[in-house]
């Protein structure tokens, strides 16, 4: 059901049956590794093409999804899924290899909470019983699209980000056993006026607020609802601009509760100036890192705040100004 302006509460609390996250050679190194099911050692991954090679990631990743879930791809009724690559052709050449009915998402680096918000829904409003969403993201292939090929050794400045290499998927359930989605907020596209496209925290952290106030707002809680609070991609520069803009809006989230998915995947040591971005950033991080604590008993209730930066290279160069999203889903357990 509605609740407020924009959260839907799932009554009938859909359980996440099982999760996969599947990552590339820097991600086998990173700080959460323990939380992947598999790794690839170079970025090619057998393939001609940084978008074959992420097509495979995805495909991985749902395929150990569904094996995990101890089902069969026949058994799921509808798969979601988005990337970053243009019409999304990674999720739709997995769906052709899958042959699930598909449903194609955009929304940038919030794609995952969007995939899990609409899953959540079809299976709350029974209109599925069995769904399989996912998202994925390439370094190279995100680079050659919206920035410069990385074989071109073009500098980033110090506030840029690392796309991750990477997908993550979950199948969600109206029965069983598991994480379950209990709410979820749709964020408003909200565009402060940034064009750096290095600059996606800064520019997303706007949105993060956006949406965190209204899912407080709306449900009529307050941030001590939550073991934690993870928003997506803003790294270590968007992060602190989310968390003092929310200080400023009456929101004190404590620091041990206030984190990032940008900011957990990697470790400080490796160079991804920073933090971790793309799709598969929150996706694997969710998927892999924190259910996985939600399962171990470490935290009961969740609250991930996907962000997304919705430019392409032709805004860009008709130099529009970045719009930014973010959506947020609660997982109790």
């Amino acid at each position: 059901m509605i609740k407020g302006h924009q959260t839907w509460v799932f009554d009938s609390k859909p359980v996440i049956l099982a999760s996969a996250a599947i990552g590339g050679p820097l991600e086998s190194q990173s700080a959460i590794a323990k939380d992947f099911d598999m790794f690839h050692d170079d970025i090619w991954m057998g393939q001609d093409s940084f978008e074959k090679a992420e097509k495979k990631l995805l495909e991985e990743a749902c395929e150990t999804a569904i094996k995990k879930a101890n089902l069969k791809k026949e058994d799921i009724q509808f798969f979601m899924s988005g990337d970053l690559i243009n019409q999304i052709i990674p999720s739709s050449f997995t769906a052709r290899t899958l042959g699930i009915p598909y449903l194609g998402l955009y929304g940038a680096c919030s794609s995952s909470m969007e995939g899990l918000s609409i899953a959540a829904l079809l299976i709350d409003s029974k209109f599925a019983q069995k769904v399989l969403t996912a998202t994925s993201s390439h370094n190279a292939a995100a680079e050659k699209q919206y920035r410069y090929p990385t074989e071109y050794g073009a500098q980033k400045p110090p506030y840029a980000q690392w796309t991750v290499t990477g997908a993550g998927a979950a199948v969600l359930s109206n029965e069983g056993e598991g994480p379950r989605v209990v709410a979820a907020t749709i964020g408003r596209v909200i565009d402060m006026g940034l064009s750096d496209p290095f600059n996606m925290g800064g520019a997303m952290a706007p949105a993060a607020v956006d949406t965190l106030e209204a899912h407080f707002r709306d449900l009529d809680i307050d941030p001590s609802e939550y073991d934690l609070i993870a928003t997506g991609d803003l790294g270590r520069v968007g992060h602190p601009i989310a968390k003092e803009l929310l200080e400023r809006h009456g929101i004190k989230i404590p620091d041990e509760k206030f984190t990032d998915c940008g900011i957990l995947i990697y470790k400080e040591t490796q160079k991804v100036f920073s933090g971790g971005s793309g799709c598969a950033c929150a996706a694997t991080t969710t998927y892999g890192h924190l259910l996985n604590r939600m399962r171990r008993g470490e935290l009961k209730k969740i609250l991930v705040a996907a962000t997304g930066a919705l430019l392409s290279p032709m805004s860009y160069q008709q130099k529009e100004s970045i719009p930014c999203i973010c959506h947020a889903v609660a997982i109790e357990i």
